[in-house]
């Protein structure tokens, strides 16, 4: 029964934060706004989403390519498409409940690879870690290149007082459930130790691999990818086709960043796409339906063939 309500809750609380931001956006316009919007949806150069739709889905494919490397020296090598339907049907996950697609991968590769679920579930883990590393970089450098801007942005919105006390209070709570899983041997504490344990071999994976410079490539060409998706996306309205790179990148970051606060980025990533892009005089409402466009052609290409993989995955696994 908590399991429920906690799923619920983890589902219900993004979906309404999101609907709360498409309604704020929508009031805050007048009706002239309103119809501008409309102008720029209708006028829009699809050509250019379309193109951006197979950047993402050649970066997807990529990553699903790029999860061997890491289950090869744990012995096993699924088969590319069950990879990639695994990570296509991972990200519709992320669409009904933040953070779930994760898991939904392990349990896929699990069910139809044979691959124990830990392992599965801490090779993902060790490439989310890698992706970080790189969107770490990708901030950084977009921070000194707007450095003027941005500061002062992020000044104001980020409470990093709270976050950096609540960042301490979460990591003591980790330490002192570890070390008390540690110093226990009940079965409850050798079940947690056992699953740490898997999850401990699926990351260091990332070590023990033989293509380390295959794996960097990869998770190069993804995020390449990812931002070729975003920033192609710029010629599909006449109003952003002459942003300065460094633009692209400040609302590519504040994109990425807001995806995880509501299901899927729905509502939050348009929001915050149009709110940084002001900073840069770009109208509130060139920035919206820049935001819109961006949002709508990563849920339909993710939808798609998420939807596509869930139907797919047990007749093409038939056999097993």
């Amino acid at each position: 029964m908590k399991v429920n309500i906690k799923k619920t809750v983890s589902t219900i609380l993004p979906l309404t934060l999101g609907v709360f931001l498409i309604w704020y956006s929508v009031n805050k316009f007048s009706a002239e706004q309103i119809t501008e919007i409309k102008h720029y949806f209708k006028n829009a150069n699809y050509w250019y989403v379309v193109i951006s739709i197979l950047c993402g889905f050649a970066s997807h494919l990529s990553r699903a390519y790029r999860w061997n490397f890491m289950l090869a020296p744990l012995g096993y090598k699924p088969k590319l498409a069950n990879n990639a339907m695994a990570v296509f049907s991972g990200y519709i996950m992320n669409m009904a409940a933040p953070r779930s697609g994760e898991f939904s991968r392990a349990l896929v590769v699990h069910k139809y690879e044979g691959v124990p679920y830990d392992k599965a579930l801490g090779t993902i883990i060790a490439e989310r870690v890698a992706d970080l590393l790189i969107l770490g970089i990708i901030v950084v450098s977009t921070f000194f290149i707007q450095v003027d801007v941005l500061k002062g942005y992020l000044t104001n919105m980020v409470p990093i007082k709270t976050l950096t006390i609540l960042g301490v209070v979460l990591l003591l709570l980790g330490i002192g459930f570890l070390w008390f899983v540690y110093k226990t041997n009940n079965a409850i504490s050798l079940k947690i130790k056992g699953f740490i344990s898997g999850i401990m071999d699926g990351i260091l994976s990332i070590s023990k691999m033989e293509k380390k410079w295959a794996f960097l490539f990869h998770t190069l060409f993804i995020w390449c990818m990812y931002l070729a998706m975003f920033y192609i996306n710029i010629y599909a309205l006449p109003e952003t086709s002459n942003m300065q790179f460094g633009v692209v990148l400040s609302a590519f970051v504040v994109g990425s960043f807001t995806i995880a606060f509501t299901n899927g980025g729905f509502g939050s990533y348009p929001f915050f796409i149009a709110e940084i892009l002001t900073l840069f005089d770009v109208p509130n409402t060139v920035g919206t339906a820049f935001g819109w466009i961006v949002w709508i052609a990563q849920f339909v290409m993710l939808v798609f063939f998420g939807a596509l993989s869930l139907i797919l995955l047990p007749f093409y696994n038939k056999n097993k």
